[in-house]
């Protein structure tokens, strides 16, 4: 299996919560030694649920595949030293450092700069101008919850969505910033506001042109796509299901399918829309789905999804976690994104590799480190310290090691 396209890249990653351990993570997974360093006993993400019977933090794991983890006192001038040692180690792709706690004192970016001059520093703040922001008080502002649902009230999603979107900018700004090092020798920072990613992304997807040019804004439907035909229909036998056409040849498949095109053609002079059209298929949603609601209740979901597998229909499942699990192939290790990896602390679980798949390879799956098992080997590795003197380090509580006995 070929190492990744960032083998060779080390980045130091000193984080807690969704989006900067999703960029070091994302990072792992292509190749990078990612090594994250977070205080004795752990960050303040260190035991968010879910967790095991046992207690351990399955999220934290889940988000720190393909890790290192040290862990120090960063309270302590000897961790914050030691922590700064580690980011301004020299090597070519070395040097580089993302986080999204507040950069100050020994994190600042002069600081570091002084220390090594092509330093890249990739930080992640709230809002623009520094103050907090999280993902659940940053979406409500979006639009979104307004926009999804039932017109009488707001719903917000479980999905962190700005997270994510934030973590794999991160990521972008880490490899952006490293080629440009490459091209000039010079390092940089680079910041990244969480409510900025919100408002590009609204903005990319043209809802404040829309209200600037249209005088309106995007306003909920319920599970009807917008502006095409798409929409959940209840099975006979309790399932949901989405159907939806963004095409014409997709609308063909589901009046082939359901044996109903007669009826759906009617609704064309009923209403004067043009169902060939995007537009006229979403101005006769609910005339649609009233004729389509019955079909669905006649029949069961494998009766459904066996036609609609036959005729070509855009569909998929409502499903819950559990039932992706048990029922969808795809999340299985049949797909060659996941393997069965043991997780210490956890189990042995279904891991995803990099959802890129490059035509060279990519590492495969990897399990998430035991917090703090990596300090001894990253600080002889990287930072030349001898056994004895790791072994001072870790009685003087500046440092611990959870392979070595030393309790995190």
């Amino acid at each position: 299996m070929n190492a990744g396209p960032l083998a060779g890249l080390r980045v130091v990653e000193i984080s807690a919560f969704v989006a900067a351990p999703l960029c070091g993570m994302t990072l792992a997974q292509l190749g990078a030694e990612v090594i994250r360093i977070d205080p004795i006993g752990g960050n303040i993400d260190v035991n968010r649920w879910p967790l095991t019977a046992e207690g351990n933090s399955i999220y934290w794991s889940s988000l720190n595949k393909g890790k290192k983890s040290i862990t120090l006192d960063l309270k302590s001038d000897e961790g914050q030293r030691l922590a700064t040692e580690l980011i301004c180690a020299p090597g070519n792709g070395a040097g580089i450092v993302v986080t999204n706690l507040p950069t100050r004192g020994w994190l600042d970016y002069d600081t570091l700069r002084a220390l090594r001059p092509d330093v890249i520093a990739v930080t992640l703040t709230g809002n623009h101008d520094g103050t907090p922001a999280v993902d659940y008080t940053v979406n409500p502002s979006s639009g979104f919850p307004t926009a999804t649902g039932p017109a009488d009230g707001v719903t917000n999603h479980v999905l962190p969505a700005w997270d994510v979107a934030a973590g794999l900018y991160l990521a972008l700004a880490v490899v952006g910033a490293e080629r440009e090092r490459q091209r000039t020798g010079e390092g940089q920072s680079v910041t990244l506001a969480l409510s900025d990613v919100m408002l590009a992304t609204v903005a990319n997807l043209g809802y404040v042109a829309e209200v600037q040019v249209n005088g309106t804004g995007r306003e909920p439907t319920g599970n009807h796509v917008y502006g095409a035909f798409g929409r959940d229909f209840a099975t006979a036998d309790g399932r949901r299901i989405m159907i939806a056409a963004m095409t014409g040849r997709q609308w063909a498949a589901i009046t082939t399918a359901t044996g109903l095109a007669e009826r759906l053609a009617h609704i064309e002079p009923m209403l004067g829309v043009d169902l060939s059209t995007d537009g006229g298929r979403y101005q006769a949603r609910d005339a649609i789905a009233t004729v389509l609601t019955p079909w669905f209740a006649a029949r069961t979901l494998s009766d459904v999804e066996e036609l609609f597998t036959r005729h070509h229909v855009l569909h998929s499942v409502y499903r819950d976690f559990g039932q992706l699990v048990t029922e969808d192939p795809r999340c299985s290790a049949a797909n060659p994104l996941f393997a069965e990896v043991d997780q210490p602390g956890i189990g042995t679980v279904l891991t995803p590799r990099s959802p890129l798949a490059f035509g060279r390879g990519e590492p495969g799956p990897a399990a998430a480190p035991v917090l703090g098992a990596d300090t001894t080997s990253v600080l002889t590795g990287h930072l030349a310290r001898t056994f004895e003197q790791v072994n001072a380090l870790l009685n003087s509580g500046a440092v611990s090691d959870s392979s070595c006995g030393v309790a995190p």
